[in-house]
């Protein structure tokens, strides 16, 4: 008896370890590419010890039926995953913000190894990925991601066959999301880029012989640092409103 209730427990901590494993894998903060591996480790067990206690009674008997065992975690990787894969998209929208701004101040060609995208991209977006990170943890909103990975063993529950088609709607409104959030995040560089490009077009048709493309230059990247000198904070706040907003998605209603 008591060797069956063992055997259940481990069962039930190994599933919870699953989830929370491949939620924490590619979770922004703490699945990026520069935290050590057995930082990411230790933080999943340690995480899972204090969750598995709690969300143990709703986990499914242990099957008998490898195929059935081998779906059962399939599941749980597939949830975790997509919990991970919707912190993670709605980042991206920093991304996409930086790398327009990037081209409407010419400094497109300023690369760097972005460590949150784990690819090489624009000076600003690597910035402003870096930044996404530190505000995260600095207010706090990485509570928020742990209460999301608790509050899905009721919003997903253990042992079920995960909705393909919901999850792939829901990941695609996030990237649609992440996308509008970024243009509008970089829209005062749209506007400056515009007004730029627009005087210069026209002063360039009034004198041809001066290559005021080339002259406008060193001015353009001076005036684009004054603008995210002035528009940085709120653009900050207005990414971090958004991703609370789309935290609160996985998180149960109160």
């Amino acid at each position: 008896m008591l060797g069956q209730f063992l055997q259940a427990e481990l069962f039930a901590v190994f599933l919870v370890f699953t989830r929370l494993g491949a939620t924490i894998m590619i979770m922004p903060g703490f699945g990026e590419i520069y935290v050590p591996r057995n930082v990411r480790l230790a933080l999943a067990v340690a995480i899972t010890l204090a969750v598995a206690p709690v969300v143990a009674p709703l986990m499914p008997a242990q099957p008998a039926d490898p195929l059935t065992l081998f779906m059962i975690v399939t599941g749980e990787i597939v949830i975790g995953l997509m919990i991970g894969s919707i912190a993670r998209l709605t980042m991206s929208a920093l991304h996409v913000s930086g790398t327009v701004i990037a081209f409407q101040s010419s400094l497109a060609f300023a690369l760097t190894m972005d460590p949150t995208q784990g690819i090489q991209g624009a000076l600003i977006a690597s910035l402003f990925s870096l930044m996404g990170v530190v505000l995260i943890f600095s207010t706090g909103m990485h509570h928020v991601l742990i209460q999301a990975m608790y509050d899905s063993y009721v919003l997903f529950k253990p042992g079920q066959v995960p909705m393909t088609g919901d999850l792939a709607q829901l990941v695609t409104d996030v990237i649609a999301d992440s996308f509008r959030i970024g243009i509008k995040m970089a829209a005062p560089f749209l506007v400056y880029g515009i007004v730029l490009y627009t005087g210069v077009g026209l002063l360039a048709r009034l004198m041809p012989q001066l290559p005021f493309f080339f002259v406008i230059m060193p001015l353009q990247i001076w005036a684009a640092f004054f603008v995210l000198a002035i528009t940085i904070s709120g653009t900050m706040l207005y990414f971090m409103s958004y991703f609370e907003l789309r935290m609160s998605d996985l998180l149960l209603p109160n």
